[in-house]
C-alpha cells in the first residue's frame, strides 16, 4: 500500500522496483550501507525528529516487537535528518538496539531519493519501506504529517515476505 503525500522532493519507489541504495552514518557514526544487507529483508523507517512525540511512540512500537521484524530476517534501519549524536542520545533514552540512521548531511539526501522529504519543513516524512533480500521494494506506506503508522501492517507485510 503506498499513501501520496504532498511535498516530497522525489518520486516515492514504486513496490516491485528496487530500492535505492544508500549509506549512511548510525549513532556510533559507523557506516551503515543498505546493499550490505543483501539476503534478508530490510524495513526503512522514515521519521521527522529524535525526542518528538508520535516518532518515539512508533519507534518504541518497533523496539517494543523486535522479535517480530526478527523472526521475518528483518532489520529495521530509522532514518531522520537528525545529527548522529543527537540519534546517539535519543537511542540511549529509550533503548533502541536497531540502527538510527543520521540524513543529516547532505541534510535529507537519502529521504529526497526515498520521495519523503518535506523540503518546505527540512525533514522526512513518515515514510516506511519494506526491502526483500533482493533489494526490491516490497511494501510502502507514506503517512500524513501526525498520524503515526501501523505496526499490523509491517507485520502483515513482512508475513507475506515469509510465504514468498
Amino acid at each position: 500500500m503506498t499513501t501520496a503525500v504532498a511535498a516530497t522532493a522525489g518520486t516515492i519507489p514504486a513496490v516491485g522496483q528496487p530500492a535505492p541504495d544508500f549509506e549512511l552514518v548510525n549513532q556510533y557514526g559507523e557506516p551503515v550501507r543498505l546493499s550490505s544487507f543483501a539476503g534478508q529483508n530490510v524495513v526503512v523507517v522514515f521519521y521527522p525528529f529524535a525526542f518528538s512525540g508520535i516518532c518515539t511512540g512508533e519507534l518504541c512500537e518497533i523496539r517494543d516487537n523486535i522479535a517480530a521484524f526478527e523472526d521475518a530476517n528483518a532489520t529495521v534501519l530509522a532514518v531522520s535528518v537528525d545529527s548522529k549524536f543527537s540519534l546517539r542520545a535519543y537511542a540511549a533514552q529509550e533503548g533502541y538496539s536497531f540502527d538510527l540512521l543520521a540524513d543529516f548531511w547532505p541534510h535529507g539526501a537519502v529521504a529526497s531519493e526515498y520521495g519523503v522529504f518535506d523540503a518546505e519543513t527540512g525533514m522526512a516524512l513518515r515514510g516506511t519501506f519494506i526491502i526483500d533480500g533482493e533489494g526490491i521494494v516490497r511494501y510502502s506506506v507514506v503517512n500524513p504529517r501526525g498520524q503515526a503508522r501501523d505496526l499490523a501492517e509491517y507485520k502483515a507485510a513482512l508475513a507475506t515476505l515469509a510465504q514468498d
